[in-house]
This record gives structure tokens, C-alpha cells and sequence, in this order.
């Protein structure tokens, strides 16, 4: 699943983007990455380990909500029903 948010710009600022990728990975866990800067430079990328995949789609949920909260708006969305 993933999801692409971006901050419109504000005066002479780039756009600001958060990119949340939640993916299994090889030993039954799930990894929920989050990546987050200015639009057309490198991000900070944060990674996250969950054992049920619930859980990792609750935290995903959250972050996307915060995110919408601080003025993201959300760009796309691929993967399970939003």
C-alpha cells in the first residue's frame, strides 16, 4: 500500500511531500516507511516494524490522518480500500 501526500507551497518555499509505503517483509512483519521533505530534494526516511498487519495499518492510518491534519493534501493512493 502507499500513499503520496504534498503541502502546497508557501510563498517562495517548495512544495513539501510525505510518502508512506507499507510493505511486508521476508520474516512475516510488516515495515511501514515514511519518507518526508521538500519537493524536489532528497527526503528523511523513517522506518517502522510491525508484527500484525493491523497494527501497521493503524499506524499508517495515523500518519496519514496527522499529516492531513498539518494541511497535506493526499495525492494518490494505490493498494487495500482507503
Amino acid at each position: 500500500m502507499r500513499i503520496y501526500l504534498q503541502l502546497p507551497p508557501i510563498e517562495n518555499k517548495a512544495p513539501r511531500f510525505c510518502h508512506l509505503h507499507l510493505q511486508e517483509d521476508l520474516l512475516d512483519g510488516w515495515n511501514l516507511l515514511r519518507e518526508q521533505g521538500n519537493q524536489g530534494s532528497a527526503g528523511r526516511v523513517s522506518r517502522y516494524h510491525y508484527e500484525h498487519h493491523d497494527q501497521a495499518i493503524e499506524a499508517l492510518t495515523k500518519l496519514k490522518d496527522d499529516a492531513i491534519k498539518k494541511g497535506y493534501k493526499m495525492v494518490f493512493a494505490e493498494g487495500e480500500s482507503q
